[in-house]
């Protein structure tokens, strides 16, 4: 439990630091760790079903948009949707392709009355390198951390 807390508090930290109205922002490799040991702890991937589809998979992650495919408009049963997934206790974190849409789902969440929120920073696919190209500047896949192709 040491690391897990020491996680945690790290995560609140930054959250703190960075004036976040939820409970921390992880790294990839942080929010694996903290996946892997807290019980309950849930990963919520608010991607597009296309990138689910064409871009890769978190096995086991709780998918569901925060913007719908095609149009990128936003899911207007996103909370919904999530408190048939998660329960309001859980520890929860959401990652999206680079940390921005995950961050307004994180803040959509702690609004709606989950306590245990966490931003994943750097996403799935992480930052654009100096080519416009991601994947080599941070991210889940970049950490070499689970995920599938489709």
């Amino acid at each position: 439990m040491g690391k897990l807390n020491d996680l945690l508090g790290l995560a609140r930290q930054r959250a703190q630091d960075m004036g976040l109205p939820y409970a921390g922002a992880l790294t990839p490799a942080e929010a694996h760790e903290i996946w892997r040991s807290a019980p309950g702890a849930k990963l919520v991937d608010v991607r597009t079903r296309a990138e689910w589809d064409w871009v890769g998979r978190v096995p086991g992650a709780v998918e569901i948009e925060w913007l719908s495919y095609p149009g990128n408009q936003p899911n207007p049963h996103f909370l919904a949707q999530l408190k048939r997934e998660v329960d309001t206790q859980s520890l929860v974190m959401f990652m999206c392709r680079s940390g921005g849409r995950s961050d307004k789902a994180a803040r959509a969440a702690a609004e709606a009355g989950y306590p245990e929120c966490y931003n994943v920073l750097e996403g799935f696919e992480g930052d654009r390198d100096a080519n416009e190209h991601r994947n080599r500047i941070g991210g889940w896949r970049h950490a070499g951390l689970p995920w599938r192709q489709s």
